[in-house]
């Protein structure tokens, strides 16, 4: 195994630190004009990252260099005020990047289509998840689930029945109905699961340099069954926007870093 070299230059932390971080802040201000909520890729790097040396024809020459970590968290709340994050934490994930994400207070990503290994641990079952969680039936670095779960084997496709109490013919909407169901405050479909759509509609693979991307969503494609079916869905599980609750509580208003959530205080 050589390791993934994506060749990209590694940040300069002691540089930008000492401009107050006002790249990163810049960055995220502009990102927050145009969305409510923010993903940040690779959050691990945000603790540790892996730098290789300018040249090398693998990653395993390379070495762990700390990141800025609750640092430059603290000094985008001073001039931002709350962000609105989810932190991307899959993969192999060390105790120190869960760590930095708790403090934050940020939800982390649990991807359905990561779960059925047979492990009733597994931590992206849904009886597993967390409230401060993100739960996905799939990202778009995997195949959309009808593409997914046609690639397992019997065994694996006899789990994911199993565990759904399903006979895998509508297995997209079988997984949209499970995490809508579940614990986590925010629940995220591609449209490819909700259209339910095949390998052909993924949109990318990684480490592929080419052919990806390409999907488009058409307006024909959309119909009013669809839209009643997500809306039965969303009733049923109380995933209601704050406007319709008598309450005002608006279980996808993440706070400022470091601050717990008010489902979370006691």
């Amino acid at each position: 195994m050589k390791g993934q070299l994506w060749g990209n230059p590694a940040y300069d932390w002691n540089a930008i630190r000492a401009t107050g971080f006002r790249w990163w802040i810049e960055r995220i201000r502009a990102t927050f004009r145009l969305v409510d909520l923010a993903r940040i890729d690779h959050f691990r790097g945000l603790a540790a990252s892996w730098n290789v040396p300018f040249g090398a024809n693998s990653a395993r020459g390379g070495r762990w260099t700390a990141g800025p970590g609750r640092e430059l968290f603290d000094a985008v709340e001073r001039a931002l005020g709350g962000v609105r994050i989810v932190v991307e934490d899959l993969g192999i994930i060390t105790p120190d990047v869960h760590l930095l994400r708790d403090e934050l207070g940020f939800p982390g990503m649990k991807v359905l289509q990561f779960a059925f290994d047979g492990d009733p641990n597994n931590l992206y079952l849904p009886h597993n998840l967390e409230r401060n969680s993100v739960v996905y039936t799939g990202t778009h670095d995997n195949n959309t689930s009808v593409g997914w779960f046609h690639d397992l084997d019997w065994a694996g496709q006899e789990r994911v029945r199993g565990y759904l109490g399903t006979d895998g013919n509508d297995i997209a909407w079988d997984l949209i109905r499970s995490a809508l169901a579940s614990v986590a405050n925010l629940a995220i479909i591609p449209m490819q699961d909700v259209l339910r759509l095949g390998s052909d509609a993924r949109m990318n693979i990684p480490g592929a340099a080419l052919g990806n991307w390409s999907w488009r969503l058409r307006e024909d494609q959309l119909n009013g069954g669809l839209a009643d079916g997500l809306k039965m869905f969303v009733a049923q599980y109380d995933r209601i926007p704050s406007s319709s609750r008598p309450d005002g509580f608006d279980p996808y208003d993440y706070t400022a870093p470091g601050t717990a959530h008010p489902l979370y205080q006691e």
